[in-house]
């Protein structure tokens, strides 16, 4: 017999997250039963419904008379005993298991013997709530994501005692509610917050390892990652406290020191710097509560005097492929004479004409006129020899990621640039230094890692080594405030801010999908649903290529040592077989073949 549908709802906890969850279910005609032991809580949830649904008329989204019903369908109460016709509880009490137990045991005593009990847990083990339950068969999670009214995805939790047809009831709910829900197991963090959680604990021990600043860190994964927020901003939203909650459950479970919670974690908690919540976390707010970033001690003087750069009139990039082609339409489309050398006249001429086709696609979009695209082109010297670079004041190199053939081009360049050029290489996972240390001028070399597609992304990762002169460094800021990108500082090792937080991320989605946790489709919806991510880790890996991907997770192993960077075995094995993503037509999806 069909489960009849669950029409009168409780939300035990009207904080951020149940006051969002009712909003949700009340403006979807479900009779909803706000509960809370504080008043305040209470009034603040309904003032919220009114305030959002006022807003929903004024934008044509509600009609005065449907926001009239689904303010008479929310309810508050402060005691449990209001649940007694709930069909469904949901609890979102604080991450506390102790709390959560005692809802649990309260409502077992109150509810009709078929509700449905869920929690809204992130971090703690469903399996053992539903234990500790006197029907542990109707127990699940119910994982909505802030904020609930806007956020599609929905984690549907089953532990091994759950009822199928539990399941497919909220299931069917979350549909009902415009939701996109996915099926997942009981384990801490589940699919988005289990891939989320890590890489922002990554973030935090960079940061506090003063490896890039707070800023460069935030700004480095918005721009070269089309994140709509850099990791430090986001444990500010989520509350620092709580992801220590959820980091400790998370380690609990795997032993995977990048699970561990960053001391740094602990030490702002423990003082009681949660984030916006308390108004001050990894950056200084307003107020509690409030999104307004204030300055603080840590926050860059942009008045502050700095080295200034050497002058750059004329630059070189030494390079045949689609990045060498990318970084040149920047330099010329922002005024500069640019030499473009390849191995051979051909080569060189090849990537030019990459660049008109480029340029030509501007012109068709508006986005640039045909005079302007004359004017670029006409700034690009196609050159079948390194010669042609002796008087370019910056050379970029985009060649192969192969050390050896950048360590040769560098001694190249050395004996045939001017003194006093400064020598960059676009690399994104190889020692700057090593290319350094094939000139005799390592003083005047530099990383300056663009990202693909150049023209588009803003990002440029300035990439110091310990030899770098304060005046070379100085130049390649300067340059890429001239051509409207963002620098961002970083040390020379391996990934330096990007590629050190997203590839371990993009790795341990490979090991979900490894340990039959979750699908590669499920996981991408839930990164792109949950996490607001553009593209979902495997949609990625698949464009970015696999095996760039695993050179780059090796490198990064190499580098740090760290268990839980070693690449996973599915990775090796789908690059052993040539699946390599999009350019074979097979990576972990399949592709027509051009």
């Amino acid at each position: 017999m069909d489960r009849p549908p669950l029409n009168t709802i409780a939300v035990v906890g009207l904080g951020t997250m149940g006051t969002g969850i009712a909003d949700v279910l009340a403006r979807a005609g479900r009779e909803v039963i706000g509960i809370d032991t504080s008043d305040a809580a209470a009034a603040r949830a309904v003032a919220a419904l009114e305030c959002s649904t006022a807003r929903a008329v004024e934008r044509g989204h509600l009609t005065e008379a449907e926001r009239a019903d689904a303010l008479a369908r929310f309810r508050t109460f402060p005691e449990l005993d209001a649940a007694a016709e709930a069909d469904l509880v949901i609890e979102v009490v604080p991450e506390d298991y102790d709390t959560k137990c005692q809802v649990f045991a309260a409502l077992d005593g109150v509810v009709k013997p078929d509700t449905i009990l869920a929690t809204g847990t992130n971090a703690l083990s469903v399996t053992r709530l539903a234990a500790d339950s006197d029907r542990p068969e109707r127990v699940l999670g119910l994982h909505f994501f802030n904020p609930a009214p806007a956020m599609r995805l929905v984690e549907v939790v089953s532990s091994v005692l759950t009822a199928p047809d539990a399941v497919a009831a909220v299931t069917q709910l979350a549909r009902e509610l415009g939701k996109d829900p996915i099926a997942v197991g009981d384990r801490p963090g589940f699919v988005a917050d289990g891939l989320l959680f890590g890489y922002l604990n990554q973030a935090a021990a960079m940061y506090e390892s003063r490896y890039a600043t707070r800023e460069d860190i935030d700004s480095a994964m918005r721009l070269g990652c089309g994140l709509p927020m850099g990791p430090l901003a986001l444990l500010d939203l989520i509350g620092i406290d709580t992801a220590r909650t959820v980091l400790d459950a998370m380690y609990a479970a795997s032993h995977d020191r990048l699970h561990a919670p960053a001391p740094i974690l602990r030490q702002l908690s423990d003082a009681g710097l949660t984030g916006r919540k308390a108004a001050r976390g990894f950056y200084t707010y307003a107020a509690p509560g409030s999104g307004q970033l204030v300055p603080d001690a840590e926050t860059p003087d942009p008045s502050a005097a700095t080295a200034p750069g050497r002058p750059v009139t004329t630059v070189g990039v030494v390079g045949s492929g689609t990045m060498a082609a990318g970084i040149t339409e920047v330099f010329a489309t922002s005024g500069y004479p640019v030499v473009l050398a390849a191995r051979s006249a051909e080569k060189a001429d090849t990537a030019k004409e990459r660049v008109a086709a480029s340029l030509g696609r501007s012109v068709a979009r508006g986005r640039m006129d045909e005079e302007d695209r004359e004017r670029a082109l006409a700034r690009i010297t196609p050159a079948g020899s390194l010669d042609a670079l002796a008087e370019v004041d910056l050379v970029v190199e985009a060649v192969a990621e192969d050390l050896a053939v950048k360590r040769e081009l560098f001694g190249a360049l050395d004996a045939v640039c001017r003194e006093g050029a400064v020598l960059a290489t676009t690399t994104s996972s190889l020692p700057v230094v090593a290319c350094a240390r094939a000139t005799s001028r390592p003083r005047d070399v530099v990383g300056m890692h663009f990202f693909n597609p150049a023209p588009a992304m803003r990002l440029v990762e300035v990439v110091r080594t310990v030899l770098t002169a304060d005046d070379a460094l100085a130049t390649v800021r300067e340059v890429c405030a001239a051509v409207r990108k963002h620098p961002v500082d970083c040390g020379d090792r391996a990934g330096f801010i990007v590629n050190a937080l997203l590839f371990p991320y993009l790795n341990n989605a490979v090991k979900m999908v490894e340990e039959h946790y979750a699908t590669p489709d499920d996981i991408d919806a839930a990164m792109k649903l949950g996490g607001g991510y553009p593209m979902g880790p495997f949609e990625l890996l698949d464009v970015v290529g696999l095996d760039v991907s695993l050179a780059i997770e090796q490198v990064l192993h190499r580098e740090f040592r760290d268990p839980g960077l070693a690449p996973a075995p599915l990775l090796e094995h789908l690059v052993a077989a040539g699946c390599l993503g999009r350019k074979t037509g097979r990576g972990f999806r399949e592709y027509a073949r051009r």
